[in-house]
């Protein structure tokens, strides 16, 4: 690609992303509709090999994710209010009880000061906050109450969802692949590949680890139902949908357990049933859950995770939380190529010594190089001690020059 064409390309995408950006308030309904349809768009494709047509599977598909989003808040917001009215009621005693046996404990073993450990100022703290989020949200209803043209568009807008996911899912691969004619021919292979690595791992994480994350909230809160406490779906949902971070929802659901485990019945026999349920939980997602529903596409690093959700709060708040993961999900994708295209530049090969052959292995014979596959095909290998092994895809000409752009 010349210098004029990449500049034009990048012209391009500027531009694009300026205008994007202008008309961002305009753009939420229709992003809403697009990853509906893109998470709609599998079940479709199903229902097609088994016969249907494109829009019977399209009109089955959309009424199945019509009634879920219709009937999950009406199963959930009855449950969460018992839940947390549980939960205020029950409140106190947990503080006495922290107030009785933890704080004794960590003042005389090992040595806290108490004045860190105050009840008061947890509770004023807790008030204080409460207050706060009741008046911004008052402040929120009154402008919103006061504002009739702001009622208006958010009700246009949740009527333009569903209108648009509809007709987003109907014509999900004609828009795909109009997109696809669209892109320069030098660099489509690329693109290509690229977005369909990308859809993987965000497929793994939307689909798969939400699935997930839904199926251990559910285990946990009927687990913890089983075992005898009150705040079972509050308790296990929170420690499922958590669950995407490593250890934290596993860690805090036992915790919160336990104590009100031990708040409730004052025995330790409940105390070993929300153990295992905790464990089978764990057992489940590490042997059934995730290999079944999400697998290895992601390949995230615990570490990594907790790095990406942390910078994400950083730098865009709780929408950056939401977004660090398929971010940083797709931005493994790219950086897998660039190395890729790194290992087989002139700037990583350059200066290269041969290596010795290992014991075992047979001479090269004449216009082969050490570790060079005999017939120039799929790949070279390069051995030696202790060194980093690498493959990486060649010509059929062993002798062809490295690409160096």
């Amino acid at each position: 690609m010349s210098m004029t064409h990449r500049w034009q390309l990048l012209a391009i995408l500027v531009a694009i992303g300026v205008l994007l950006y202008l008309l961002g308030p305009v753009l939420s309904p229709f992003a809403v509709a697009a990853l509906l349809a893109w998470l709609g768009d599998p079940l479709v494709d199903r229902l097609q090999l088994r016969g249907y047509n494109r829009s019977t599977a399209v009109l089955l598909v959309f009424t199945l994710m019509t009634l879920v989003l219709l009937l999950l808040p009406l199963i959930l917001i009855p449950v969460l209010e018992s839940q947390i009215s549980t939960l205020v009621d029950k409140l106190p005693a947990y503080i006495g009880w922290i107030r009785e046996r933890v704080m004794p404990f960590l003042v005389e073993r090992l040595g806290v000061d108490p004045a860190l450990l105050s009840t008061d100022q947890l509770v004023a703290m807790l008030k204080s906050h409460w207050q706060q989020a009741g008046g911004v949200a008052a402040t929120l209803i009154a402008g919103i109450s006061s504002s009739g043209i702001a009622i208006i568009g958010w009700f246009m807008n949740l009527l333009l969802v569903p209108v648009v996911a509809f007709y987003f899912l109907r014509d999900w691969d004609t828009m795909t692949e109009r997109a696809r004619e669209l892109l320069p021919r030098h660099i489509e292979s690329k693109v290509v590949l690229l977005a369909r690595q990308s859809d993987e791992v965000l497929s793994a994480f939307l689909r798969g680890q939400l699935a997930v994350m839904l199926a251990l909230g559910l285990i946990y809160s009927i687990g913890l139902w089983l075992a005898g406490l009150k705040l079972a779906f509050l308790i296990g949902m929170g420690a499922g949908l958590l669950s995407f971070v490593p250890y934290l929802g596993g860690i805090l659901g036992v915790g919160g357990a336990v104590i009100a485990a031990l708040v409730e019945h004052r025995d330790l026999i409940h105390v070993v049933y929300v153990l295992a349920v905790f464990g089978v939980g764990q057992t489940l997602e590490g042997f059934v859950l995730t290999p079944w529903l999400v697998g290895d596409r992601i390949g995230l690093h615990p570490v990594a995770v907790i790095f990406a959700i942390l910078a994400g709060g950083q730098l865009f708040g709780f929408i950056g939380v939401l977004l660090a993961l398929p971010v940083a999900a797709v931005l493994m994708v790219v950086l897998r190529h660039v190395h890729e295209r790194y290992v087989r530049s002139g700037l990583y090969r350059e200066g290269a010594e041969p290596l010795k052959p290992e014991l075992g292995t047979r001479d090269p014979g004449p216009g082969e190089s050490v570790g060079a596959v005999p017939d120039g095909g799929a790949g070279v290998e390069a051995r030696g001690t202790g060194s980093l092994v690498a493959r990486e895809e060649t010509a059929t000409d062993p002798a062809a020059p490295v690409d160096t752009q």
